[in-house]
C-alpha cells in the first residue's frame, strides 16, 4: 500500500520542506489542501513558471503529489456556478503540476432541497466537470463527509454518473462516526468508484477528537482489509487537523504497516 499525508500535518512548512518532511517520516505521497493558507504555495492562483517548478520539486524529491485537497462543494443551487468555476481551477492546477486527484464535497444541502435532488444536482455537476477534463489522467474525487456521510447517498451520486473521471474519497473515519456505518458494509457500497482514501482515527463526543489509528471505534485494519481484497493501488492519506501530538506520523504509519504484514501473513 501506498501512503501520504495532507498538509494540515505540516501548514507552516514551503513546498521543499513538506516534502523532505515526507520522505523522512516514511511516507512516499503527499497531498496538498489549497485554499487554506498552508505554506507549501500550491494554489489556483500560481503562475505557470511556479506551477512547473513545483512539478520539478515534486519530481526531484521522489514524492508523489497524489491529490489536490480542494474546498469545492457541489450540493447548493446557489452557489454552483461558483463552485464549477473552482473545480475548473483545482483541474487546471493539476494538469499543470501533474496531480492525478482532486478531491471534492457534495457540501452542504440547500435548506427546502430535497436529497434526491440534491444527488442528482451533485452527479450532474461531477458529469459536467468530467467532460471538460478530456484526455487528462485526472480523476473527481467526492468524498464521505460533511451532508453526505451515508455511504448509500454517495453510492446514489456515482451510480448516476457517467463520466470516466468521477470517483470516491473514502475518508474511513466520517461514515463511521456520523453515519454509524459499518465499515465493510460502506466498502461493498463504494468498492467499485474508491479513487482515493483519507485515514485518520477519532471519536465525536462533544466534537471531533482525533486519536491513534488502532484506538476509538474505527476499524482501520478492517478497512486496509477490505481496500486488500481489491487490489486497491491508490493512496491511503493522513488527514491529521491540528494534532499536536509528537511523531505521530511514524507512529500513524507504523501502526498502518502493521496491519498490512499481518493481513499480508493470511491472504
Amino acid at each position: 500500500m501506498k501512503y501520504a499525508f495532507m498538509s494540515f500535518s505540516c501548514p507552516e512548512l514551503t513546498l521543499p520542506e513538506a516534502l523532505e518532511l515526507v520522505r523522512t517520516s516514511g511516507y512516499s505521497g503527499f497531498e496538498p489542501r489549497i485554499d487554506a493558507g498552508h505554506k507549501h504555495g500550491i494554489e489556483t492562483a500560481m503562475t505557470k513558471a511556479a506551477r512547473a517548478e513545483a512539478k520539478r520539486m515534486a519530481a526531484d524529491s521522489g514524492v508523489t503529489l497524489c491529490c489536490l485537497a480542494s474546498s469545492v462543494q457541489l450540493a447548493s443551487r446557489a452557489k454552483l456556478a461558483d463552485a464549477l468555476d473552482g473545480a475548473r481551477r483545482a483541474i487546471e492546477l493539476c494538469a499543470d503540476i501533474g496531480i492525478p486527484r482532486v478531491r471534492v464535497f457534495g457540501g452542504a444541502i440547500d435548506e427546502g432541497m430535497t436529497r434526491g435532488a440534491a444527488i442528482g444536482q451533485v452527479a450532474e455537476a461531477l458529469d459536467t466537470l468530467s467532460g471538460e477534463i478530456g484526455d487528462d489522467n485526472i480523476s473527481l474525487c467526492m468524498e464521505t463527509h460533511d451532508s453526505w456521510c451515508e455511504p448509500a447517498h454517495v453510492a446514489a451520486v456515482m451510480r448516476l454518473t457517467r463520466g470516466r473521471h468521477v470517483g470516491v474519497n473514502w475518508d474511513v473515519m466520517h461514515p463511521c462516526l456520523a453515519a454509524h456505518a459499518d465499515i465493510s458494509e460502506t466498502f461493498g457500497l463504494l468498492r467499485p468508484y474508491i479513487r482515493h482514501v483519507h485515514i485518520h482515527g477519532g471519536t465525536y463526543v462533544g466534537g471531533l477528537k482525533f486519536l491513534p489509528i488502532g484506538s476509538g471505534v474505527i476499524d482501520h485494519r478492517q478497512a486496509l482489509a477490505e481496500l486488500m481484497s481489491m487490489d486497491y493501488d491508490g493512496y491511503l492519506s493522513g488527514e491529521w487537523i491540528g494534532w499536536d501530538r509528537p511523531n505521530y506520523l511514524a507512529e500513524e504509519l507504523s501502526t498502518m504497516r502493521r496491519y498490512e504484514e499481518a493481513l499480508t501473513c493470511t491472504r
